[in-house]
């Protein structure tokens, strides 16, 4: 493997590793400080007749898991463009 290519992949490879600790953080966010550790204060605010908290934990963390899946997906789609190894 030559210098260039070599470079290429790490460079590929932290790039790829901050894509996933990012989506990694919001996922953390939704399920651990919204649905657990903040749950009694967003509670307090009703959403669609229940309370927030409840919602999150239950709907709004499946809503924000699938919707990461697609911009994990949109993201690597653009990174193997951007350093050629697309399909």
């Amino acid at each position: 493997m030559s210098t260039s290519s070599q470079d290429n992949a790490s460079a590929y490879w932290a790039e790829n590793l901050r894509i996933i600790i990012t989506y990694l953080a919001v996922w953390f966010v939704v399920s651990f400080v919204a649905g657990i550790l903040f749950v009694d204060q967003l509670n307090a605010i009703p959403f669609f007749g229940f309370p927030l908290g409840f919602w999150i934990a239950q709907q709004g963390a499946i809503f924000v898991y699938v919707a990461l899946i697609w911009m994990y997906v949109i993201s690597m789609n653009k990174l193997d463009e951007k350093y050629d190894v697309h399909e």
